[in-house]
């Protein structure tokens, strides 16, 4: 087959239609715009973007991998509901996971991670939108992992964050959420700066427990 010409258009860069989909639910779902257990009716995603149920179906496959749907029998993909336990074991592997990370990485960290770090820290506290919140606080916590140079266990703790999210933004909404967080995430950053090693991680099972801790207390039928 012969090579296009040089002027022609990189599709390769344009997004596919299940592409598009699947940010577009994705967001639904983490802002809470689909409730736990709703379905989510492939006819009504189809409609909505006028297109076959072919790109939404590979769209609900992909949120499915990310643990954001599930597929049931008769009702077809609804939104994951996780139960207290399964949360608890979440933030459990979380402490475990970046503990270890931010030990390895700290030895690593430069000026240009620490000047990194407080930009993100200055626009997590100047930005008003809940779901940039949850992006920012996501931002930072890769920022202190990745001198760590273990890309696997950061990608690992990224789909554990992903799978959190909807519920770290109802956290980080509560009154008092945002300040705690930026509060303790600047107690962490000094603590790598001045390299001791201990007090960061002390610093970072306590925030990670924090919000856990938060969280249960504003679940909606929690005792």
């Amino acid at each position: 087959m012969p090579l296009p010409p040089l002027n022609a258009p990189n599709l390769g860069i344009t997004p596919s239609a299940s592409e598009v989909i699947t940010r577009h639910l994705r967001d639904a779902i983490v802002a809470g715009h689909f409730a736990e257990d709703e379905p989510v009716r492939q006819d009504d995603i189809a409609k909505l973007f006028n297109v076959s149920k072919i790109p939404v179906r590979e769209a609900l496959k992909r949120l499915e991998a990310e643990g954001l749907v599930v597929f049931q029998r008769n009702k077809g993909a609804v939104v994951t509901r996780i139960s207290e336990p399964e949360l608890a074991q979440m933030f459990e592997v979380r402490i475990l996971l970046e503990d270890k990370l931010l030990r390895l990485a700290i030895p690593n960290m430069t000026d240009a991670t620490f000047a990194r770090a407080e930009r993100i820290c200055e626009e997590f506290i100047g930005e008003d939108d809940v779901g940039r919140w949850a992006e920012l606080n996501w931002e930072l916590h890769a920022c202190l992992y990745e001198p760590a140079q273990r890309p696997f266990l950061v990608s690992l703790i990224r789909s554990i964050h992903d799978k959190l999210e909807r519920y770290l933004r109802m956290q980080m909404s509560l009154s008092e959420g945002k300040d705690l967080a930026d509060h303790e995430h600047r107690e962490i950053l000094a603590a790598c700066r001045a390299r001791d090693i201990e007090r960061a991680a002390g610093l970072l099972e306590e925030h990670i427990t924090g919000v856990c801790r938060s969280l249960f207390e504003h679940l909606p039928g929690h005792r």
